[in-house]
């Protein structure tokens, strides 16, 4: 792991990580989907066909094309330019430019998607991020994320940002952000674009059904 340059903490974004995507957005969302996505298809597996959502970071557009063609209404953001346009030619319909810091919605949406984004948001502003999603869920919306695992922030060898998580630090962040009715923390290894195995967390969270604030 590289060192880590500074990032302020209340911002949710770095920038060297976005233009590390836009430089790179041809050849990253030129990449061929796994063949299976258990996380990907659990989510979809527990969503009324024509439920509504976001997804966060849709990179190519990938997971939102198999979303769309499983009969959900979604509606992709990412905030590199270079990859929304990659989205656009794949998907055929407008992808949102969106930073995690700027999702302003409330009780919008049945279910929020964001496979390997978040991962990105400094730990100091994880929480907060995790708020805006909480907030745009509707009452017992689903929420499914994936992060690096690790010992806290810093750069891979590529130079982007991340937040490398461990699971107590991804339990405190959910739960500063809102009620939720479940958590659960599932953790595996996997590879990413560097080609580097690490552990991940891959999390799904469902918004209480009644919810005090």
């Amino acid at each position: 792991m590289a060192g880590l340059s500074p990032v302020a903490a209340r911002d949710a974004h770095d920038p060297q990580t976005l233009a590390f995507y836009d430089r790179e957005a041809t050849a990253y969302a030129a990449r061929r989907s796994p063949k299976l996505n258990p996380q990907l298809d659990a989510f979809i597996g527990v969503l009324r066909p024509g439920a509504e959502v976001l997804e966060l970071g849709c990179g190519g557009g990938q997971d939102a094309q198999f979303m769309l063609a499983a009969g959900l209404a979604v509606t992709p953001t990412d905030g590199s330019a270079g990859l929304a346009r990659e989205a656009e030619r794949r998907l055929g319909r407008t992808v949102r430019l969106m930073r995690f810091d700027e999702l302003d919605e409330t009780a919008c949406y049945d279910g929020v998607w964001a496979n390997a984004c978040l991962l990105h948001v400094p730990t100091a502003a994880l929480p907060g991020v995790l708020a805006r999603v909480w907030r745009a869920l509707r009452p017992g919306g689903v929420f499914a994320a994936s992060y690096k695992g690790g010992e806290g922030d810093g750069r891979d060898d590529l130079g982007r940002f991340y937040n490398f998580p461990t699971r107590e630090t991804l339990e405190a962040a959910y739960g500063a952000a809102g009620d939720w009715g479940r958590l659960d923390l599932e953790q595996g290894e996997g590879g990413g674009y560097d080609k580097v195995v690490r552990k991940w967390f891959f999390c799904t969270a469902v918004k209480a059904a009644t919810v005090g604030r």
